[in-house]
């Protein structure tokens, strides 16, 4: 007789979340933790780093206080201080996902679970972190074991803990680096690099494709380039990395970009290739798991080909983002426990919170345009929204596409102050299926940085007011 209703492995956003959930439908959970409760995310990603972004907005802000008729002098910053503030607000996270399991009657077995046959589900054979092992059953298994910094190392791009860091190492450095190469400018590159910056290192991002931030909108794309090369932070793109080295004291990236070669030097090499499913090692090959370059193929309520498993987040797929992970886990435990909802199918943003930030949810124009879809698109820039002008902050703007037969929101693209704040209005419109009367008929409050988003809805229909 199985031991549980369910057996979550990993305790990510996904997996803690997803117990949760399945404990409040009345279902026995365990969940099994190799490291740290909550994850990469709470633990060495998304919390922290918006801890250390933060500290490295405040900092570059006080260059600016003139501009507000302001003046202070002597600024300096605590480099220890502010990673151990970082790794404090990881530290009290971790405490909260603790407090949530025991709240919930959630059994958390630390140790690392590898897969074997079984009978509902696959039997959970546990190497426990104390010493020993142990083997527990449950009627539905789910996996949320996520993903790890993706490594090259044909090209010596791999984290050795020294001068080649990933996510880890750039989150809980001893010194601060002079200057630092960053390989790769999607949403971890693009972070790394602005935080740093901010505090003064020099920094140079490389990237394989033609422009930055490539699944963005290209116009969102060009228009961070801009504003991050005028913060000071300098890019290759188009270009290839053939190798990465120590060299005395610091680091050598080699690269070549329409045929010529070029070497980069600085202190410090963080790689944001990537990520690499955490799927190796579990067992999944044994008990004919199918799979998709590394990571678990899913239906649409999260299950896998093996009866009674289950996976979510980044293990089974792109979009590589927390919160995808948690609303695949809170879906996946409402089947699991008897209630048949439709099939896992939500807009999902995309937020990237470097200085300026980037939000994004839906079709990019250059995805609708190879679609051959006919659009209607708008633009607001902030430089003329009332609320951005006063607070200073007039750098970026608002686009949005719509369908020009449906009239139906397809895609919303935003760069600038706290757009990651605001993209979940145009969330809730996309997965609303609202058209562009319905956002024309809504009033924002005055004075907003959000109106933005409004007058860049009527622009798509010729109808914007203060442009």
């Amino acid at each position: 007789m199985a031991e549980f209703d369910l057996i979550v492995i990993g305790s990510g956003p996904g997996g803690y979340v997803a117990a949760i959930r399945a404990s409040q439908l009345g279902q026995k959970v365990a969940i099994v933790e190799r490291e740290n409760l909550g994850g990469i995310c709470l633990n060495w990603g998304c919390i922290p780093t918006k801890a250390l972004l933060k500290s490295g907005e405040k900092f570059e802000s006080l260059s600016h206080l003139k501009d507000y008729g302001l003046a202070a002098s002597g600024a300096t910053f605590d480099f220890d201080a502010i990673i151990q503030r970082s790794r404090g607000v990881a530290a009290t996270m971790n405490k909260g996902v603790a407090f949530l399991m025991k709240k919930n009657k959630i059994e958390v077995i630390e140790g690392s679970a590898k897969l074997e046959k079984g009978a509902a589900a696959p039997k959970v054979v546990i190497d426990l972190k104390a010493g020993g092992s142990r083997t527990v059953e449950a009627k539905a298994v789910m996996l949320a074991v996520g993903a790890r910094a993706k490594a090259i190392p044909q090209i010596g791009l791999e984290a050795d803990g020294d001068k080649i860091w990933a996510y880890r190492e750039a989150l809980a450095p001893k010194t601060m680096p002079a200057s630092i190469v960053v390989i790769g400018s999607g949403a971890i590159g693009i972070e790394f690099g602005s935080f740093y910056r901010a505090l003064g290192a020099e920094v140079t991002v490389v990237e394989a494709v033609d422009r930055i931030m490539p699944v963005e909108d290209e116009e969102v794309s060009k228009a961070a380039q801009k504003a991050m090369e005028k913060r000071g932070i300098k890019f290759r793109t188009g270009c290839k990395v053939t190798k990465v080295a120590k060299a005395g004291k610091g680091v050598q990236v080699a690269i070549e970009a329409g045929g010529k070669a070029e070497t980069l030097e600085a202190e410090i090499c963080i790689s944001a290739v990537g990520i690499t499913a955490n799927t190796d090692g579990i067992g999944l090959e044994a008990l004919g798991v199918n799979m998709d370059r590394g990571h678990i193929t899913i239906d649409g309520h999260c299950a896998t080909n093996v009866k009674g498993l289950y996976a979510i987040g980044d293990c089974a797929g792109a979009p590589w983002l927390a919160h995808k992970a948690s609303h695949e886990g809170i879906h996946a435990a409402e089947y699991i426990a008897g209630y048949k909802t439709p099939n896992v199918n939500s807009p999902i943003a995309g937020c990237t919170y470097a200085q300026p930030q980037v939000a994004s949810v839906g079709v990019t124009e250059q995805g609708a345009r190879e679609a051959k879809r006919e659009v209607k698109i708008g633009r607001f820039p902030f430089r003329v929204n009332g609320k951005a002008v006063a607070a200073g902050e007039i750098e970026g703007f608002v686009k949005v596409i719509f369908d020009a037969k449906t009239g139906a929101l397809i895609g919303a693209h935003m760069i600038g102050h706290e757009v990651t704040e605001m993209i979940q209005g145009y969330v809730t419109a996309i997965a609303m299926e609202a058209t562009e009367e319905d956002i024309h008929g809504i009033v924002y409050p005055h004075p907003t940085m959000s109106e933005a988003m409004h007058e860049a809805a009527l622009d798509a229909y010729g109808r914007v007011i203060h442009l």
